[in-house]
């Protein structure tokens, strides 16, 4: 491969024309002939700046609605001709082909127009590029000889390369450009393909090939022997913390955005249960250690801090609402200690005192929180492959739940019952937690048995058990109890209503149990365990 190629024609033919104006002169300035295509060369002929019409390289009008313009060999063999070979070089000049040493050429935006509201599926299909893909692909494939360039971010650098090299490209710029490229056809075919999976229903195509790209690099993993970088899909439209912009604070970390996704799932499920009131999730290695629903954010921050203050330290905390300079200032009290705080949006006041409270929190506005599922698959990655189902979006609906033992639930339980219930979805299995006015009391999750989840969510509620004050303690289990031995602990802690799934060949018992102690037993049907 020649290390220095010169660059004396270019094929300029973009959508995104961001840049292209200064990208062109550049490449004037340095003496390169350019060729281009429709609108991108009525873009460039009104400022000035001389274009080749591809026409008038290829012999060819454009025709079809553009469909048809330099599908050429005039067009490919410029690109794919090797300058390094006898053969290449004789058919090219017996065919009149003349080599082109550089493309620019970014897609027709197709991810875009499928993310719109109400797209036809003719506008969709006459977004997917041909000409495009296929120039980028000679072109890459051709890297020795010829500089592909697919983003506007990258012309700067090109720019620079052919500053410093007078006119010529490097090998190694050529190479890195080359692979990007490919990387870029491989998403933009990727998500052609989802989309026609969608259109037949396949949630589950027999080839399943997943469109991610780069948003960052991270210091590390879960641990810090673990390399580590965060991945965005790019046809998301649903609020989401990776890639979301950082308002202050250092770079999230693996750990962060795990457990920054963790609240921002579960705030959107507390907003679902009554969209007329402030949630708030503190999370602590994914699991909720504090919720609370309530009229005010102030209110809720204070509810779910005192969940469980000692785990709440160094947590991730998130609202469905904006934070106001009350709420802020309630947050920063005493020895509190955020990691990251997540909110639709920050009033400024609010934004002074956290970011001046702690140097290195993560303040991060999402604007509306609300869920918005693009393509409800999770996918989980095993030795040798994937596993991949369903995300979890049932939503928790109390007007659902069967009651089946103890006295009938007001609808003051009835809604802790759904808010407890919930919390228990976003719980690692096995869970159970304790909730009342709606508030998280405390949880019991990630044991391997039951009975030890009931246990340990009674040990971190036994302060409230304590302090009474008429509230009525509410149960929500991720899954059916095999046993009443959990239910019966619960019970002779002070428990008035439980609320879990059913399916046991046992629930008899634990129906029987509750009735037997006039506490309330509902079923809620559906399973929710999170392993």
């Amino acid at each position: 491969m020649s290390e220095l190629v010169p660059v004396r024609r270019a094929l300029l033919s973009v959508s995104d024309k961001k840049d292209l104006v200064a990208f062109a002169r550049a490449l004037v300035e340095h003496g390169i002939e350019i060729v281009s295509t429709g609108g991108t060369a009525t873009a460039l002929s009104a400022q000035g700046i001389p274009v080749i019409p591809i026409e008038q390289l290829t012999g060819f009008p454009e025709m079809m609605d553009g469909r048809l313009k330099t599908l050429h060999p005039r067009v490919h063999g410029g690109l794919l001709g090797k300058r390094d070979s006898a053969s290449h070089l004789a058919a090219m000049a017996e065919h009149g082909i003349a080599p082109i040493d550089l493309v620019c050429a970014n897609l027709y935006p197709f991810e875009a127009t499928i993310r719109r509201d109400g797209v036809t599926d003719e506008e969709a299909i006459e977004n997917i590029d041909i000409g495009g893909p296929s120039m980028i692909r000679s072109a890459s494939k051709n890297f020795s000889h010829v500089c592909v360039v697919t983003n506007p971010d990258q012309y700067d650098r090109v720019c620079a390369d052919l500053r410093n090299h007078n006119g010529s490209t490097t090998g190694s710029l050529r190479r890195e450009l080359a692979a990007a490229a490919f990387s870029r056809t491989a998403a933009y075919d990727s998500a052609i393909s989802a989309w026609f999976d969608s259109k037949a229903n396949r949630d589950f195509p027999n080839v399943m090939t997943v469109n991610l790209v780069k948003s960052d690099e991270l210091r590390y993993g879960e641990n810090p022997h673990q390399r580590a970088a965060a991945y965005i899909s790019p046809g998301s439209r649903e609020p989401a913390v990776v890639g979301a912009p950082l308002l202050h604070g250092k770079a999230l970390s693996y750990n962060n955005l795990l457990d920054a996704s963790a609240a921002l799932e579960l705030v959107q499920d507390l907003t679902d249960l009554d969209a007329n009131q402030f949630a708030c999730a503190i999370i602590k290695h994914t699991n909720p250690c504090g919720a609370a629903i309530a009229d005010s954010a102030s209110e809720a921050f204070l509810r779910a801090y005192a969940g469980d203050p000692i785990a709440a330290y160094g947590s991730i905390v998130a609202f469905n609402g904006t934070i106001d300079a009350a709420t802020a200032q309630l947050m920063v009290e005493g020895d509190r200690f955020l990691e990251v705080v997540i909110a639709e949006k920050f009033e400024t006041a609010a934004f002074e005192a956290l970011s001046q409270r702690w140097k290195n929190v993560r303040l991060i506005a999402l604007g509306a929180i609300r869920h918005r599922v693009d393509r409800p698959l999770a996918l989980r990655s095993i030795p040798g492959g994937m596993l991949v189902q369903e995300r979890d979006t049932l939503p928790v609906r109390a007007a659902s739940f069967e009651h089946v033992a103890g006295p009938a639930a007001t609808p003051a339980v009835l809604a802790d019952a759904a808010f407890a219930f919930t919390i228990a979805k976003h719980l690692k299995s096995n869970a159970v937690c304790i909730a009342s006015g709606g508030t998280l009391w405390g949880a019991g999750t990630g044991q391997m048995d039951r009975v030890a989840s009931c246990a340990i969510a009674i040990e971190k509620s036994k302060a409230k058990f304590s302090a009474g004050n008429g509230a009525i303690p509410v149960v929500g289990s991720d899954a059916f109890f095999p046993f009443a031995d959990g239910p019966e602990l619960l019970i002779r802690a002070g428990v008035k209503c439980i609320v879990h799934p059913g399916g046991s060949k046992r629930d008899a018992d634990t129906t029987e149990l509750c009735a037997k102690h006039g506490v309330t037993c509902l079923i809620a049907g559906s399973r929710h365990f999170r392993h």
